[in-house]
C-alpha cells in the first residue's frame, strides 16, 4: 500500500459546466437538510463542496469510462450508501467513494493527508470497499488541473492497518506551524499510503496525462 505514482490531467471546460449544473440543480431541488445556515457565506461553502465532489466524480467517471452521476447529492432520498461507483479491472473489485479536495498546488507531498470522518466509515450499511483521492488546483497555464492520488482500502483502515485516528477535539499542526481542531472523529490517510490509481491498457493510449511523484515529508531544520 504504497503510492509509486499519481497522475495529473486538465480538466475540461464540458467537465466542469457539467459539474456545474448538478449543483445547481441539487441547490434548488434537493431537500435533504443541510449542515450548513442560510448565511451567503454558507450557501457559497456548500456550493463549493458540492462543485468539487461533483467534478471529481465526473473526471473519474470519464477516466474509467463510467457513466457520469446525475445528481451532485448522492441518490434521490440523499443516500448512496457510499456507493459512487462499481469499478471492476484485473485489479480486482471496488465499490467506491470518491474524495475530492481543492489544493493551492499539483506538487503534492508524501506527508499530505486524506481525511475521512469515522462516523462516515463506520457508517452502517454503507457499501464502501474503496475510497478514491482526487485533488484539484488551479494552473496559470493549464486552468484546472485534476491530481488522482488513487485507492484506500476501507478494511485495511478498519483493521488498523492503515490511517491514524484522531478522536474529536485533537489539535493537529500543519507544515506552515498553524493549527486546527478536529471537530469529530477523524482519520488521517497519508497520501503516501494510498495505493496508485489503475491504468488501463485504452487510459495508457487514449489519455493524455502526466505521471507524478510524491515530495519526500517536510523536514524541519
Amino acid at each position: 500500500m504504497t503510492n509509486d505514482f499519481y497522475i495529473q490531467l486538465t480538466v475540461a471546460d464540458e467537465q466542469k459546466s457539467f459539474a456545474r449544473q448538478l449543483v445547481e440543480h441539487s441547490l434548488a431541488h434537493h431537500h435533504v437538510a443541510n449542515i450548513w445556515d442560510k448565511s451567503d457565506d454558507k450557501k457559497n461553502h456548500t456550493r463549493m463542496l458540492r462543485y468539487t465532489g461533483s467534478l471529481g466524480e465526473i473526471v473519474f467517471a470519464d477516466l474509467y469510462q463510467l457513466p457520469r452521476p446525475q445528481r451532485s447529492f448522492g441518490a434521490v432520498n440523499g443516500q448512496d450508501w457510499g456507493q459512487d461507483f462499481v469499478l471492476k479491472t484485473d485489479e480486482g473489485f471496488f465499490s467506491l467513494d470518491i474524495k475530492a479536495m481543492k489544493r493551492q498546488t499539483g506538487t503534492l507531498g508524501a506527508d499530505y493527508v486524506l481525511n475521512i470522518p469515522a462516523s462516515q466509515l463506520h457508517k452502517p450499511n454503507s457499501r464502501t470497499t474503496h475510497y478514491f483521492c482526487l485533488s484539484f488546483h488551479q494552473s496559470e497555464q493549464l486552468g484546472t488541473v485534476a491530481s488522482l492520488l488513487g485507492f484506500v482500502d476501507k478494511q485495511a483502515v478498519e483493521r488498523g492497518e492503515l490511517g491514524v485516528l484522531y478522536r474529536k477535539g485533537s489539535q493537529r499542526i500543519r507544515a506552515d506551524k498553524t493549527s486546527f481542531t478536529f471537530h469529530q472523529d477523524t482519520y488521517e490517510i497519508l497520501f503516501e499510503d494510498i495505493s496508485s490509481p489503475i491504468i488501463t491498457e485504452r487510459i495508457e493510449n487514449l489519455v493524455v496525462f502526466k505521471k507524478c511523484k510524491l515530495k519526500p515529508p517536510f523536514t524541519a531544520h
